[in-house]
């Protein structure tokens, strides 16, 4: 039977994935968003970026599996086939994935960086289709690529290390 190599297998190989994916989009968009709104880059920014990747981190890495990986899921059953391909289905979960996280995100990274404030609604509006279109790209064309690397080469390693260990011992 085939395995798919690209996605995790269990519980701890899709913890490694998730965590893959939501540390370069977490590092990515916090990156850009404070270099954006300060101008330029240097000890102090790098100094917020540093105290405000962990709590992002711990944000998405709650809710995308509780709230917006759920809902991707279903939506991406409702709108493929079992027999469609796996890019299809992989680009309607980056795309339902991506909406629900970046509307969340744009609100709480705005809370978490600013507090709240009453412009708050009115910024996610004017910042939020940026941050979708760009976490987009993003995850379309580099980030989830690389987690889908990173899931083949452990499961290569896993069955290599599997076919070693199930191969007859020559003794001398």
């Amino acid at each position: 039977m085939h395995q798919e190599k690209r996605l995790p297998r269990n519980g701890k190989e899709g913890l490694l994935y998730g965590a893959l994916i939501s540390t370069m989009t977490v590092l990515f968009m916090t990156t850009f968003s404070i270099i954006y709104f300060a101008g330029e880059f240097n000890g102090e920014i790098a100094f917020t970026i540093l105290k405000t990747l962990p709590v992002m981190w711990i944000i998405v890495m709650i809710i995308e599996p509780a709230i917006f990986g759920r809902i991707a899921e279903a939506l991406t059953a409702k709108f493929t086939k079992p027999t469609d391909s796996f890019n299809s289905k992989i680009l309607f979960r980056i795309l339902f994935t991506v909406l629900g996280m970046s509307a969340a995100m744009t609100l709480i990274g705005d809370i978490v960086g600013n507090g709240f404030h009453p412009e708050l609604f009115s910024s996610w509006l004017q910042y939020w289709p940026r941050n979708f279109i760009i976490v987009l790209a993003a995850e379309s064309l580099v980030i989830q690529p690389i987690a889908r690397f990173a899931m083949v080469k452990l499961h290569e390693a896993h069955d290599k290390k599997a076919g070693l260990a199930a191969a007859p011992q020559v003794q001398n």
